[in-house]
């Protein structure tokens, strides 16, 4: 005897396609969410120390006079240590303690695609936040999308002011 299969038919209710559509909808975005959001967590310092008025010289001891920048370690307390950095925005520059009062000074205009403010560092690495790139301390690619290094600045520190001297 051979059985009928009689597939049943109809409509789902208004209720039932809205809770589709938007638990469809949040699983799409969990997908890509959980893998942005554990790509951007750290316990690493991921924020710069980015002065209010980073010009000025008087309150945070930046001061930028053509392409002479100059930091006084005693107010930037943050680069006094290793791993400590700074991104100065008016000057354009990222500034990173890499150990024994020695600093590396590099352009903040990633190569890629000329992002200058959005910066991170993690593990080491200076990290665009545009597009992802990814530079060590001396400025070299450690991971595209940038395949040109960050220029790279001379720096020298006397009686706790550091000097970055840009050409």
């Amino acid at each position: 005897m051979k059985k009928q299969n009689n597939p049943n038919s109809g409509t789902l209710s208004q209720d039932r396609r809205e809770f589709l559509a938007k638990a469809g909808s949040l699983s799409v975005m969990s997908m890509f969410g959980v893998s942005f959001f554990t790509a951007c967590g750290s316990s690493e310092d991921m924020e710069p120390s980015i002065p209010s008025n980073p010009s000025n010289g008087n309150n945070d001891g930046i001061s930028v006079n053509g392409n002479l920048v100059s930091v006084d370690l005693n107010k930037q307390v943050g680069l006094k240590t290793s791993g400590g950095w700074l991104l100065i925005a008016s000057a354009k520059v990222l500034v990173v303690n890499t150990g024994n009062n020695d600093f590396n000074a590099l352009t903040s205009i990633c190569t890629h695609q000329n992002c200058d403010t959005n910066w991170s560092f993690q593990s080491n690495q200076f990290i665009c936040g545009c597009h992802g790139s990814r530079f060590n301390v001396s400025g070299s690619v450690e991971n595209g999308p940038a395949s040109t290094p960050l220029k790279s600045y001379t720096t020298s520190v006397q009686d706790d002011i550091l000097t970055i001297t840009k050409r």
